[in-house]
C-alpha cells in the first residue's frame, strides 16, 4: 500500500484548491492518505491524524503545503523517522519549499515514478548548559540564534571552537547556521551561501559593534561553544524560529553536527543553483 501524508499552513486563501488537487491526484493513484487538521478541513469526508500517529504510519513521503516555516516544523518531527519531505511553496521566498503551485502535478508524478532526487540536509544538535548541566537539547535544520529578542541591546558573547578561544563578540546576536540555513537569517546578516552538501557550518554575527568581526565558516565536525558574559538582560535562544528559551549569564550553548538528517525530495531537473537564481533573482535588472 502506498502512503502519503499532507501537512498544510493555516490561513492561506488558495489552500482549498491546492488540497483538493493534491488529495484528488493521490487517491486516483492508489495512495492511502493521512493529514493534519488544516488539510482535513479542506477535504470532504477526511479525518485529521495526529502528527505522532502520522509519523508512526511511516508514509512514503510527507507533502508540506505552505512555506519554509511549515517545512522546518515538519522536518523536526520526521527527521528521526527518516521520512522524505517535499515542499510546495505557498509562502513568499521558499528556499526549502521549492515546488511552485503550478508544478504540483509534475512533482507528484515524479515522486510516484521514483524519479525524485533526494537531498540530505545536515542538522545541528544544540545543548544549553547551565552550571555544567544540560538543561535543554534541540535539533535545528536551519539555524540557532542567540540575541536579546525584542530588545535592541548589544550582547556580549565569547566564541570557542573545539575548546580554543576564537573571539569576543559585542553584537545584537550570533547565528550558527547549517548549509541549509545559510540562505536564511545568516544570509540577511551578511553571511555566505553554502551549497547544501558542503560539510561546514557558518557563524554569523548580527550587527556586530566591531567592523573586524566577520562571518566564520567552520567544519561540521567542530564543536562550537557560545558563552554569555555579564548582561543586564537575559538573552534568548531561538531554534529555527520555532522554539527556544531564555539564556542567563554564564550559560554555554554547544552546537555540533547532529546524527539526524532531513531528506528533501527535489525535482531532478532543478539544481540548487537554479533555485538560488530563481529565488534571489540573480541576473535580473
Amino acid at each position: 500500500m502506498k502512503r502519503a501524508a499532507i501537512i498544510s499552513k493555516p490561513g492561506k486563501p488558495e489552500m482549498g484548491q491546492v488540497v483538493r488537487e493534491v488529495t484528488g491526484w493521490l487517491r486516483q493513484h492508489g495512495y492511502e492518505l493521512a493529514m493534519d487538521s488544516v488539510t482535513a478541513g479542506f477535504c470532504e469526508g477526511c479525518q485529521p491524524t495526529e502528527r505522532a500517529e502520522m509519523i508512526r504510519q511511516k508514509p512514503d513521503f510527507v507533502m508540506v503545503l505552505g512555506g519554509d516555516g511549515t517545512l522546518l516544523a515538519t522536518g523536526h518531527d520526521v527527521a528521526r523517522a527518516g521520512i522524505p519531505i517535499v515542499g510546495v511553496n505557498l509562502g513568499s521566498l521558499g528556499f526549502l519549499t521549492e515546488v511552485k503551485q503550478d508544478e504540483i502535478r509534475q512533482a507528484l508524478e515524479t515522486i510516484d515514478a521514483g524519479r525524485c532526487a533526494v537531498s540530505l540536509r545536515s542538522m545541528l544538535e544544540c545543548r544549553l548548559l547551565r552550571n555544567g548541566q544540560t538543561i535543554a537539547t534541540y535539533e535545528a535544520l536551519n539555524d540557532v540564534v542567540v540575541n536579546q529578542g525584542a530588545l535592541a541591546r548589544i550582547t556580549d558573547f565569547d566564541l570557542r571552537i573545539n575548546g580554543q578561544f576564537v573571539s569576543n563578540y559585542k553584537a545584537d546576536g550570533l547565528i550558527v547556521a547549517t548549509p541549509t540555513g545559510s540562505t536564511a537569517y545568516s544570509l540577511a546578516a551578511g553571511g555566505p551561501i553554502l551549497a547544501p552538501d558542503v560539510p561546514a557550518f557558518v557563524i554569523t554575527p548580527v550587527a556586530s559593534h566591531a567592523l573586524t568581526n566577520r562571518p566564520l565558516v567552520v567544519r561540521d565536525t567542530d564543536l562550537i561553544e557560545i558563552s554569555m558574559k555579564a548582561s543586564r538582560e537575559a538573552a534568548f535562544l531561538a531554534v529555527d524560529g520555532q522554539q527556544g528559551m531564555s539564556m542567563a549569564d554564564g550559560d554555554i550553548l554547544q552546537c555540533r553536527k547532529s546524527e539526524l538528517q532531513v531528506k528533501l525530495l527535489k525535482l531532478p531537473e532543478r539544481s540548487f543553483f537554479d533555485v538560488l537564481r530563481m529565488k534571489l533573482k540573480w541576473g535580473e535588472r
